[in-house]
């Protein structure tokens, strides 16, 4: 049932992002609530939580660039009316992650020393790296099954139960951390495996309960003989768009390392001012992100039913809603860039760095969301190539370039100013893509099935 292509495009985006607030809540807290509780331990652990995340960051866009491709190919199927294609999308999904996380697993656990003896570990870290690592990969199965599981319950229109598992696992994570890292009446204490093992339980639990929902109350998992049958044709439409997804999210995790190095030149209160701020940020962006994780699904499935004019709409409304949330985020940031400050930090020079950063880079927040559901936008009208190419052009043509000239011509706060530049120009070159797409679009509205 086309679920999304019913109600007004308004309503339809509303009911989809206020259910994922929560989940989006929840997402984010994970890894504070791990690195909260591993802190307690010790700075060694602390430290080693630190190469542990790029690498886990790295791994997840893979999972992640695979489950934006069965959603959107499920979205489509299931705006065609096309019951049958959405369920094999999802078995054959299903086999793909199960197979390419099973050959992560083995060349991750058996390279763990290497890797991370490459990334600057020492001989006191890579033991606490090892405890933690050979768990996780023991359970990366279940890191991955629930990222394709979310877009497919928000394409079914069940944002609210994609919300509630999500909630369920940081739930369960935050209750197990401190039982398994610390020990309890029958649990010895495991210490920083113990953090990994209550990531691994957590997401097993949220698993069972995605296959339970999308086998009994959506009708997509459906265990059938010949149910492999041209899979290798999913796998190739699945990887059209994984592949140029998760190339899109690696460049996140790469981007900001390269302009970490950068700052890190000025000294480390003023990593430390970003550091701070970027989590600042994170928590400015959870209420577009709800919106963000709903378009692609929505997009697509209307593609399927060939409805160009709700797409049209979609796209205005949120943009409309970025520029207009990022503006009011804007203008309160400003005023209260010393409030944070003063929250995170007692010493002068980070706090006067922070305020800096919040004030200058929070007027490209709108524009940095427009360029993000522009991204989302396209993917859902199966042009994820021109997704990653407006990611490519603002990581690699434009950020990195410009901070480069901003940190050399003026200094902290050049790199700040290239940051504003960035999104801005980045947000302008989406607008004109998705545009000038949807007027080709416009010109032949029969959609492919």
């Amino acid at each position: 049932m086309s679920v999304l292509v019913q109600k007004s495009v308004r309503q339809t985006l509303l009911e989809m992002a206020f259910p994922m607030l929560a989940g989006t809540f929840a997402m984010n807290a994970y890894s504070l609530t791990d690195a909260w509780f591993v802190a307690q331990l010790g700075t060694l652990p602390l430290a080693a939580m630190g190469f542990i995340m790029p690498v886990i960051m790295l791994l997840t866009c893979v999972a992640g660039g695979i489950g934006t491709g069965i959603t959107t190919l499920v979205s489509h199927a299931i705006g065609r009316h096309d019951q049958d294609a959405a369920s094999r999308v999802v078995i054959h999904g299903l086999a793909l992650t199960l197979g390419i996380t099973t050959l992560i697993t083995i060349a991750g656990y058996l390279s763990i020393d290497f890797i991370f003896a490459r990334l600057g570990a020492d001989a006191k870290t890579l033991p606490l790296i090892g405890d933690y690592m050979s768990t996780w990969y023991f359970g990366a199965i279940f890191m991955s099954l629930p990222m394709l599981g979310n877009g497919i319950l928000i394409s079914s229109g069940d944002s609210k139960a994609a919300s509630q598992f999500m909630i369920l696992g940081t739930i369960l994570n935050a209750m197990l951390n401190p039982i398994l890292i610390f020990g309890f009446p029958g649990f010895p204490p495991m210490g920083i495996r113990g953090s990994a093992m209550a990531t691994v339980i957590a997401q097993a639990v949220s698993t069972a309960w995605l296959f339970h929902l999308l086998r009994h109350k959506h009708q997509l998992l459906k265990f059938e003989k010949n149910g492999l049958a041209g899979c290798l044709e999913s796998f190739r439409k699945i990887l059209s768009f994984g592949i140029p997804s998760s190339l899109s999210m690696i460049l996140m995790p790469v981007s900001a390392g390269i302009i970490t190095s950068i700052l890190s030149r000025f000294g480390p209160e003023t990593v430390a001012a970003c550091g701070a701020a970027g989590r600042i940020e994170m928590f400015a962006f959870v209420i577009p992100m709800a919106l963000g994780m709903s378009l692609t699904p929505f997009i697509s499935q209307n593609y399927g039913a060939g409805r160009m004019d709700r797409i049209r709409e979609a796209f205005t409304i949120s943009t409309r809603f970025a520029l207009i949330y990022g503006g009011g985020v804007a203008i309160v940031f400003f005023l209260c860039a010393p409030w944070f400050a003063s929250f995170f930090t007692a010493d002068p020079a980070v706090a006067s760095t922070l305020v800096i950063y919040i004030r200058i880079i929070s007027f490209g927040y709108g524009m940095m969301e427009v360029h993000r559901y522009c991204g989302f936008v396209l993917t859902g009208l199966h042009k994820p190539a021109f997704s990653t190419a407006l990611n490519v052009i603002r990581a690699l043509i434009l950020l990195i370039p410009l901070a480069c000239l901003g940190a050399h011509f003026g200094g902290v706060r050049g790199v700040f100013c290239a940051r504003l530049a960035t999104d801005l120009l980045a947000g302008s070159i989406g607008l004109i893509c998705v545009r000038c797409v949807l007027r080709a679009r416009q010109r032949n509205e029969t959609c492919p099935s």
